[in-house]
C-alpha cells in the first residue's frame, strides 16, 4: 500500500543497558520506550523482526537529524528522482533497497553519502515468522 511502498528491513532486537535497539547491518536504532515495551512483553529480545518505515518518515533535514541522533544512518544515494514538490532518494541498507521521500530543496544527489534519520515514532515492527504487527 502507498506510493512509494513501505520500506522493510530485517533487524535483530538487542537489549543494551536500559535501551532496546534494532540492529541491521552496521546500523542500530534505539526503539522508543513504548514500542520497546511491546518487544520486551512479546519476548523478542535477541530475535529477528521486520522493521517497516514509510518513505515520508525518513528525513534529511539537519534539524531533524540533530534532534534524532539515535536514528541516524549514513546513506549512499544511488538515484535522485524529482517529482515537483518532493524528491525520492533511493539507496541501499545491506541488501535492502530503501526509498526516502524528502523535500525538493534537498542537496542530496547520486553518489553522495548523506545522513538520514528515521522518525522513530512512525516505525512499524513486525514478527518475522508470522508477519503480524508487534507495534506501530
Amino acid at each position: 500500500m502507498g506510493s512509494p511502498a513501505m520500506n522493510f528491513i530485517e533487524a535483530k532486537v538487542v537489549k543494551s543497558g536500559a535501551d532496546i535497539l534494532l540492529m541491521f547491518g552496521s546500523h542500530s536504532i534505539k526503539v522508543p520506550e513504548q514500542k520497546a515495551a511491546k518487544l520486551i512483553e512479546g519476548n523478542y529480545i535477541e530475535r529477528e523482526v521486520i522493521l517497516g518505515i514509510r518513505p515520508e518518515d525518513i528525513h534529511d533535514e539537519q534539524l531533524f537529524i540533530e534532534s534524532s541522533p539515535e536514528s541516524v544512518i549514513d546513506a549512499d544515494i544511488k538515484i535522485y528522482e524529482m517529482l515537483g514538490a518532493e524528491v525520492y532518494l533511493y539507496f541501499a541498507i545491506d541488501q535492502y533497497d530503501i526509498t526516502a521521500r524528502v523535500n525538493s530543496r534537498t542537496t542530496a544527489r547520486p553518489g553522495d553519502i548523506v545522513q538520514l534519520a528515521f522518525d522513530l515514532s512512525k516505525i512499524h515492527i513486525f514478527d518475522k515468522e508470522t508477519e503480524k504487527v508487534i507495534t506501530n
